[in-house]
């Protein structure tokens, strides 16, 4: 895989620009999202497969009105390429698995750097980083792992609006008042031991040059991490809390926020994302094929007895 990572590196040093968008009227109104499968690293779930997608994920994306594909470990690089043509965007979840060897962090490397190569002949892919997701997109960028631990496991915290948020791509529609809460109240569930600091970020060259960030935070200990950023150029979107709790986790004892503005929140960040992906004119060959790779031909299992999720799907 050594050759991905060298050819991640060179593209990432791309100058910034404008993110092209879709002609008026094209947009796709049948998105269909993948979701990429983390390795198991709990001991507890690793009896009933290799890999997992917690349902969370998938309500999310579907509550805004696409259709999930999980997107599985260790296929060959040709079955990527297919199912990339397939798909009209990705979203990296959480999990816990090593950021530059794992099958995990391979795969989405082969998914980065179609999706740049894509975007850079007009064709739009977008990609959503949570937690996991969006540390291993600073590492895919940067080229290497830069993350610091950072203190913020089972805290839920209003995000550090920067400037570059109201104008961003990501927050520039957000209601008036949900922007106000958001900066006011604890809508963001953080699950996390380690992050970006926002020096760490500053220092390195090529995410200042890919990312803006949009929001920062503060650790237990008074650390600043970066805790939401999105690309110059491409749509290429990070967050390092958790939007998808807000509506679909449960656990009494996790900080998982549920007020009437974190279930907006968490409304308004899949709505963005899925309507990034109506932007992709990308489609299975046939409907035989579309039916086949989606999340509906698994069924997920309760789980909320032995984790912190209530349903995962096993792979």
């Amino acid at each position: 895989m050594a050759f991905l990572w060298a050819a991640v590196l060179s593209l990432a040093l791309l100058s910034p620009s404008t993110p092209a968008l879709p002609l008026q009227g094209t947009l796709n109104d049948r998105p269909i999202v993948g979701i990429l499968a983390p390795e198991i690293s709990d001991e507890v779930m690793k009896p009933f497969g290799q890999a997992y997608i917690a349902s969370s994920y998938v309500k999310y994306l579907e509550s805004a009105g696409s259709r999930v594909v999980p997107v599985r470990l260790n296929l060959q690089e040709e079955d990527y390429k297919k199912i990339f043509k397939s798909i009209n965007g990705i979203l990296f979840p959480g999990g816990a698995v090593d950021l530059q060897m794992s099958d995990f962090a391979k795969t989405a490397a082969i998914f980065y750097k179609m999706a740049m190569e894509s975007f850079d002949s007009g064709d739009y892919f977008p990609i959503w980083g949570t937690c996991l997701g969006h540390q291993l997109l600073t590492v895919l960028t940067a080229g290497q792992n830069l993350l610091s631990k950072t203190l913020a496991e089972n805290i839920s915290l209003p995000l550090n609006l920067t400037e570059d948020a109201t104008s961003s791509r990501m927050f520039r529609n957000v209601p008036l008042d949900l922007m106000k809460a958001l900066r006011k109240e604890k809508l963001t569930g953080n699950f996390h031991h380690f992050g970006l600091e926002t020096q760490d970020f500053y220092a390195n060259k090529n995410l200042r040059n890919f990312y803006n960030v949009l929001s920062t935070n503060t650790d237990k200990v008074g650390l600043e991490f970066v805790s939401t950023m999105e690309g110059k150029k491409y749509p290429f979107y990070g967050v390092q809390w958790h939007p998808e709790v807000n509506r679909f986790q449960w656990k009494k004892e996790l900080a998982f926020p549920h007020s009437p503005n974190a279930v907006r929140l968490s409304f308004y960040m899949a709505d963005f994302f899925v309507n990034e992906a109506r932007k992709s004119s990308h489609q299975f060959a046939s409907e035989e094929e579309e039916e086949a790779a989606l999340i509906y031909n698994f069924q997920p299992a309760y789980v909320s007895n032995i984790t912190d999720y209530e349903q995962v799907y096993f792979f």
